[in-house]
């Protein structure tokens, strides 16, 4: 009887202890795992979301934002990402701090998150590669600094690396080549410098490669078409150079394509035949040193929808296959030396919404199979050779046209009526650099929706209607280098129905305005940041009110006929960076206030009628004596000492 008590109590506590180790595994953290996430925690100095405040005492997988592998115990996953979801809705939470290389403790980590925390500083762990089971790594949008360690290559099981958004620099470490597995690469908005290494193009299973906005050198990887499951491939804003590889043919899969704002030369090498990169739907090459033809078999490419070789060195004709991209919605051409006539063809493209061929050598006329483009609600044909004389009334038809570019394309006579009464509304008109002439016509504010309006060097003469005081939403006055006179009284009227008004940009200057002076920052006008009322025949004293014009930062009232004393309101334009005012018969004293400029980086009060000390101190004794000059009165730095 004792021996089976003895035994029944002994299995009792087998029992038990076996139990406890259960029980410990799950709820006791590993103390190599505890170590990496106490450092952790312990780098972070402010936590806005909370979540490291509640890890405490020592059962960890049960910390918000950790997950553990039941069997083992050991710490799998880390999520703290900055952007974080709720049933109803997302916010973005923040982490100062830096990140602690202890964090390679947790040898059992398969997923790593602390992208978009936007604080964290530090580096990229030298010991990253002793996290080998990591298969997700998410780093990106934070303040790391340093290199990306070479052994971040023996991370082999790693599927994504998103390093992006941070101050990251050096070269990029060939090992990378090694992560086989990885499928979405996203090293953009860096600091790297050299080239892209050649053992990229082993990573044969990727899809997302981003390598945007960085220092990057040399050449594009020769056998770049190997990476043959890369759907989106993003090369912008970098420093490279050389001819795209003829490999990028062997992209099948690939949709986007960003391979702009570089110094790539040579000519377009794809596709060289039918159904090469059949999904490529977005491609950017604009910014670059591209040159030759557009080549004939660019219509090949059926599922563009966007496409932009602007600001190139192409040259020859637009050829009519692009009629065949039946997708396409935006064509971006300009800034190249393409001659010759816009294809008839181009009128096929009934998805077209944007068309932009300014600053090439096309030539006139258009063709009327344009207006077939129903959809189109952008067309920009700024100086080319078009001498259109007037504007074609069929554009005027466009059911959808609502932003119309046709500077320097020759038109003459005066603004046409047609365009009060067009099927969409305009909100951009351009019409400067042309041979305008009459007036501004009386309907002009009826275009209610329109934001920006550019006339200027025209011809155009008399006085601007009453009836631009009903533009609400205008944002945009550009009527410089004509020879219209009057007030401009109804110029600050503009947008009085919001709270601050509507107008940011105006320039009239180079015409003969006399009056209107006194408007400047009477009423809603908060939102100007720049103003250029120079070169007219404009009298009378600045008005106080110019100090309410909370947001300009550039005004030019030079070469007028303004006196009286400086408006001591001018030093109330806190982030005024502009300020010009020569040629004009200002008398008395440079208010002392002026000091208060802090941010005025050009100043020119020269040929006035200006006396007294220059008041002593930055900004204003960091400009050149020219910027005072002319002023028989004046003296004090940066001009000769004042006589005692």
């Amino acid at each position: 009887m004792g021996g089976q008590l003895l035994w029944l109590l002994l299995g009792l506590t087998i029992i038990t202890t076996a139990s406890g180790r259960k029980r410990s595994t799950s709820e006791e953290c590993d103390p190599g795992d505890l170590k990496g996430l106490t450092s952790f925690k312990g780098g972070i100095r402010m936590d806005a979301s909370g979540r490291l405040a509640k890890w405490v005492g020592h059962s960890c997988c049960k910390w918000e934002g950790v997950s553990c592998n039941n069997a083992t115990g050991r710490v799998t996953e880390i999520h703290l990402p900055g952007f974080i979801s709720t049933d109803d809705f997302v916010f973005q939470s923040q982490m100062e701090g830096w990140l602690s290389p202890s964090i390679t403790f947790l040898t059992s980590l398969q997923v790593l998150d602390l992208g978009g925390l936007t604080g964290l500083t530090g580096k990229i762990p030298p010991l990253i590669g002793h996290l080998q089971n990591l298969r997700k790594l998410h780093l990106y949008g934070n303040k790391l600094k340093g290199s990306v360690p070479e052994s971040i290559g023996k991370l082999l099981k790693l599927e994504e690396l998103h390093l992006h958004e941070n101050k990251l620099s050096g070269f990029l470490p060939p090992s990378l080549g090694c992560l086989k597995n990885l499928n979405a690469l996203l090293l953009h908005s860096n600091r790297f410098t050299a080239s892209i290494p050649d053992s990229f193009t082993n990573l044969t299973n990727l899809i997302y490669l981003d390598l945007h906005s960085n220092s990057l050198t040399g050449h594009i990887p020769e056998n770049v078409g190997e990476l043959q499951l890369l759907k989106e491939l993003d090369l912008s804003d970098n420093f490279l150079c050389g001819e795209i590889p003829p490999s990028v043919n062997n992209l099948t899969t690939i949709s986007v394509m960003y391979l702009d704002s570089n110094h790539l030369e040579g000519e377009i090498p794809f596709p060289s035949t039918f159904r090469q990169m059949p999904s490529l739907g977005f491609l950017r090459l604009q910014n670059n040193h591209l040159g030759g033809r557009i080549p004939p078999n660019f219509g090949y490419l059926v599922s563009l929808q966007r496409v932009s070789l602007a600001n190139n060195k192409f040259e020859g004709a637009i050829p009519p296959s692009l009629a065949n991209l039946e997708a396409l919605t935006e064509l971006y051409l300009s800034g190249n030396k393409l001659s010759g006539l816009v294809p008839k063809s181009i009128g096929q493209l009934s998805h077209l919404i944007l068309l932009s061929i300014s600053h090439n050598l096309i030539q006139g006329p258009l063709p009327d199979e344009m207006s077939a483009l129903q959809n189109l609600q952008t067309l920009d044909l700024s100086f080319n050779l078009l001498n259109l004389t007037s504007i074609p009334t069929w554009l005027a038809e466009l059911p959808s046209l609502s932003r119309l570019y046709l500077a320097g394309c020759g038109i003459k006579g005066q603004i046409p009526d047609f365009l009060r009464s067009t099927p969409s509304p305009i909100q951009e008109l351009d019409l400067s650099v042309n041979h305008l002439t009459g007036g501004i016509p009386a309907w002009i504010g009826s275009l209610t929706q329109l934001y920006s309006l550019n006339l200027s060097r025209n011809y155009l003469v008399s006085n601007i209607p009453d009836s631009v005081a009903d533009f609400q939403e205008l944002g945009v006055l550009d009527l410089h280098s004509n020879k219209i006179t009057g007030s401009l009284d109804q110029v600050f009227k503009i947008g009085n129905s919001f709270p601050d008004g509507s107008l940011t940009y105006i320039d009239v200057s180079d015409n003969s305005f006399t009056t209107g002076i006194e408007q400047i920052g009477v009423g809603t006008q908060q939102r100007i940041e720049y103003l250029n009322l120079s070169h007219n025949l404009l009298e009378g004293q600045l008005p106080t009110s110019m100090g309410q014009l909370k947001a300009l930062q550039s005004l030019d009232l030079s070469y007028n006929k303004l006196g009286f004393s400086l408006a001591e309101a001018i030093a109330n334009l806190s982030i005024l960076e502009t300020l010009k005012l020569q040629r004009n018969h200002f008398t008395g004293k440079i208010p002392v206030e002026f000091l208060n400029l802090k941010n005025l980086k050009d100043l020119d009060l020269s040929d006035n009628l200006l006396v007294g000390e220059i008041p002593a101190g930055k900004p204003l004794s960091d400009f050149p004596q020219s910027s005072f000059t002319g002023n028989k009165g004046l003296c004090g730095k940066p001009l000769s000492p004042c006589k005692s």
